[in-house]
């Protein structure tokens, strides 16, 4: 294991080395503000707030991994050179796990308790998500998914550390089936029709089924599963199986370079790729940039973003953290759609650092138990999300104890050969269908694992 400093090359090793990476940022105008820490009985007696975060710069996934992990550096950069959260400034060390969910528990493992202890982690994968999800209660540390994870963690009652903030893939997939309803005139229109899910056959791509299925179900079309191998580059069988079966619209849960390859294969067998509907973690410029023009028309979900280089906060990170020669990768990757997935990442964990210091003392670092209090009392309006910079970019969110996800609106962009752009108005996921299966799969996830979820009584909102 390694650290490396911001602003240089240079590192030095711990005692006990290994082979995954460390790197860690701290802003040097703050440190005279910060004094060093130390992890005494689970309580964070550190000056400085402390932000781990798992990443994979390397490996399969690197090249939708390093703008995602990018924008969440420079976001903490930007924060510590606004001053840091009411005046606690940030120390944020990534863990090197290549997408690898073994190495992901290693690291988690290895960070949890530097620097006075984790304030949260950002696990950055589902895999180790599911890993962690049973750790996280041990150790008092909650772990910040936004947009992925585990589904049925928007239960607080039963996952009080997990948060998959501003959506779940629930979300997701129930709005991309409304998406696609609305373009035949109403979800009536689909009963008959013929939808393929390609999916990323893992805990990630699984998330899609139940509620494909339900709907499904409910409104009357046939749904076609045609799970893709994870580390397979190969989807010719995949897409000869969508002509074959003449289906209307492809559901398409990718990530990495097999999204880039299912729009390669789907303009190879002729599929319209207009009727192609990504997930949010395939709707990015890595997922079409290569094609251009030939990926006109593909959809995709987003996660209330898309691409903004206009945006406030981005203008802010441009000037502050870029131009001071502080930017984490290239500025012309700045506010491109992951990259902008890892400034909202970054900023709702540090709202909710911020929400708890209103309950226990602003200007103090927070340990993970009083940062779980402050996830549970979010309550971030319109108001304030154009005063943090991000206007029009995220609809309002607002959690409780037992709402963990705090908002189930999202939109499509569209590419149209050489930028993304919205092409349809919010939506908003069904709350009851999405509701039961939350009850569903996390009371079935209480029994088996001995879980009795929290009581109003016990939820202190």
């Amino acid at each position: 294991m390694a650290i490396s400093g911001a602003g240089h090359g240079s590192t030095t090793p711990l005692k006990d080395e290994t082979n995954m990476k460390v790197r860690t940022w701290t802003a040097a105008a703050l440190t005279g503000l910060a004094c060093a820490g130390a992890l005494s009985g689970g309580v964070a007696v550190a000056q400085e707030q402390y932000f781990p975060t798992l990443t994979y710069r390397t490996g399969l996934y690197a090249t939708n991994g390093i703008p995602f992990a990018n924008g969440i550096a420079d976001y903490y950069k930007l924060v510590n050179a606004r001053g840091g959260i009411n005046g606690v400034p940030i120390i944020h060390e990534e863990c090197e796990t290549a997408y690898d969910t073994a190495r992901s528990v290693e690291c988690y493992e290895r960070l949890k308790g530097r620097h006075g202890g984790a304030a949260l982690f950002h696990t950055l994968t589902t895999g180790a998500t599911f890993a962690l999800s049973e750790k996280a209660p041990v150790d008092r540390i909650p772990l910040v998914t936004v947009g992925y994870g585990r589904s049925e963690s928007a239960d607080g009652s039963v996952f009080p550390w997990n948060f998959p903030l501003a959506g779940t893939y629930w979300v997701a997939t129930d709005v991309i089936v409304q998406a696609i309803g609305a373009r035949e005139g109403g979800l009536e229109k689909l009963r008959g029709k013929k939808i393929a899910l390609v999916y990323h056959d893992s805990p990630f791509g699984k998330e899609a089924l139940p509620v494909m299925q339900a709907r499904s179900k409910e409104l009357g079309f046939e749904l076609q599963l045609l799970p893709v191998i994870a580390a397979s580059a190969d989807q010719k069988s995949t897409w000869l199986q969508v002509r074959h079966a003449h289906s209307d619209y492809v559901v398409l849960y990718g990530w990495g370079a097999m999204s880039a390859t299912a729009l390669r294969e789907a303009q190879a067998t002729g599929y319209a790729r207009d009727r192609i509907y990504g997930v949010w973690w395939a709707g990015a410029e890595p997922d079409v940039r290569a094609m251009g023009e030939d990926a006109k028309g593909y959809n995709a979900i987003t996660l209330h973003h898309s691409a903004d280089r206009g945006a406030p906060v981005i203008q802010d990170i441009l000037e502050k953290v870029h131009g001071k020669g502080q930017g984490t990768g290239p500025r012309t990757e700045v506010g491109d759609v992951l990259y902008m997935r890892g400034v909202i990442s970054a900023a709702l964990g540090v709202e909710g650092v911020r929400a708890a210091q209103e309950k226990f003392g602003v200007g103090k670092a927070m340990t993970g138990e009083q940062v779980r209090w402050g996830l549970e009392n979010l309550n971030l309006s319109r108001e304030k999300l154009d005063a943090l910079g991000f206007s029009g970019m995220l609809s309002p969110i607002k959690t409780s104890c037992k709402d963990h996800v705090g908002s189930r609106s999202a939109r499509i962009h569209t590419w149209d050969g050489r930028q993304w752009v919205y092409s349809t108005d919010w939506f908003e996921a069904d709350k009851n269908l999405l509701d039961r299966l939350v009850q569903e799969t996390a009371g079935r996830y209480a029994r088996e694992k001995n879980i009795t979820p929290r009581t109003d009584a016990e939820c202190t909102n």
